[in-house]
């Protein structure tokens, strides 16, 4: 006879995946979606359309059969337009082999992450940061050794304060500007200062430049530094890009690692067993934006720019100290003049005007007294959330 038993299924988890607690931004998606007219400024995702370009030449690539793999690394083409790309904008090169195309760049990180970690190696992550990067670092068996940041200094970390971190199980170093949540973007002079830090203490560097064509005012004017364009860093860096944000193509999950022969060959290989190849038709359409986007590029930075502005100034408006942001589309407002957590703002502003905003403590505790404001959304959203925001914020100041 067989002896049924009430399984415990919960303890039958990993710890690396216990350990790791649910996403603090998918929870007010979720929320939001069982609400009418919620205006979200919780999502980190374009408005825009794909650009008409990109769409064709994936539509083009499926009517000409192309339906199955690639070779793993990626469409040599693409590789070659990345590398050139790259090189035509920070006069950094990668050779084709030295680019592996990946399902996002979520993916790209998670190899890097795999392919540098060993258990017990620390890992340097400055924070406020995307909520992802932690996580990555621990299921690979990593430490992660956060490096706090603030509103002070722009939040922008310093050599110092990576520096004061540093132990001898420190082996990687996190970066990732322009900053989702804070729209902080580091200048080249800070970056090189971190670059003897790096050197001194043998470091190697994994770079998130994702929002890197995303950039305004004087960091516009200024141009992204790229990471490995810095000399000492260039065979010490992984750097992390794709098309998710700039061409507006979240859902087609491309991007992509550069990175020394190598660190490169250690993520082609568990890119092999774990993925294959990116999805095919996403490819080609990259590849076609690389050739011929760049106008639609800039013509959304231009509008990012101008919702930037409208969000700041609506946010200092309202009473709430905004940081100036220069990259990505998030702007990240202080509201502790309403006597409110982070999490209480977000909770009670969803349901008491229907905006969806995300505690600033969910991307680390120096985000604690803030909200993270997408402006990846229209003009006329954003208008009508400041409105709302506005009257929000004052009714609680002057509870």
């Amino acid at each position: 006879m067989l002896i049924t038993t009430t399984l415990d299924l919960e303890n039958r988890l990993s710890e690396r995946v216990r350990v790791v607690p649910p996403s603090g931004i998918r929870r007010f998606f979720e929320i939001a979606a069982t609400m009418d007219d919620v205006i979200s400024l919780g999502i980190g995702e374009p408005d825009f359309v794909t650009p008409r370009p990109v769409i064709d030449a994936a539509m083009v690539s499926l009517e000409a059969g192309k339906t199955g793999y690639t070779s793993n690394a990626g469409v040599l083409e693409l590789r070659e337009l990345i590398g050139e790309n790259i090189k035509r904008l920070y006069g950094v090169s990668y050779s084709p082999d030295e680019v592996l195309v990946t399902v996002g760049v979520s993916e790209a990180l998670q190899l890097a992450m795999l392919a540098l970690l060993d258990p017990g190696d620390e890992i340097l992550i400055p924070e406020p940061c995307f909520v992802s990067y932690g996580p990555a670092a621990v299921f690979a068996g990593g430490n992660v050794v956060y490096v706090p940041t603030s509103v002070e200094n722009d939040f922008q970390v310093t050599a110092e304060d990576i520096a004061r971190r540093i132990t001898p199980k420190s082996k990687v170093l996190f970066l990732s500007y322009p900053s989702n949540p804070t729209g902080a973007v580091l200048r080249r002079q800070t970056l090189e200062e971190i670059a003897e830090v790096v050197v001194e203490n043998d470091l190697l560097v994994l770079s998130d430049e994702i929002y890197d064509r995303l950039v305004y005012g004087t960091a516009y004017e200024a141009g992204h530094t790229c990471l490995p364009s810095i000399e000492a860093l260039r065979d010490r860096t992984v750097l992390l890009g794709g098309f998710s944000k700039a061409y507006a193509m979240t859902g087609w999950r491309i991007g992509y690692a550069c990175a020394p022969p190598p660190i490169y060959k250690a993520m082609y290989k568990l890119h092999q067993y774990i993925i294959m190849s990116a999805p095919t038709m996403a490819q080609y359409g990259a590849l076609e934006g690389l050739k011929v986007c760049d106008d639609d590029v800039e013509q959304m930075r231009q509008a990012y720019d101008r919702r930037r502005r409208t969000i700041v100034d609506g946010m200092r408006a309202a009473g709430l100290p905004t940081f100036e942001p220069e990259g990505a589309f998030y702007c990240f407002p202080d509201i502790r003049s309403t006597g409110l957590t982070s999490e209480e703002f977000a909770q009670q502003l969803i349901h008491e005007e229907h905006v969806a905003v995300v505690p600033g403590d969910a991307f680390g505790p120096s985000g604690a007294g803030y909200v993270r404001c997408s402006y990846a959304t229209s003009l006329e959203k954003i208008e009508q959330a400041v409105e709302k925001i506005t009257r929000f914020a004052r009714r609680h100041q002057e509870a």
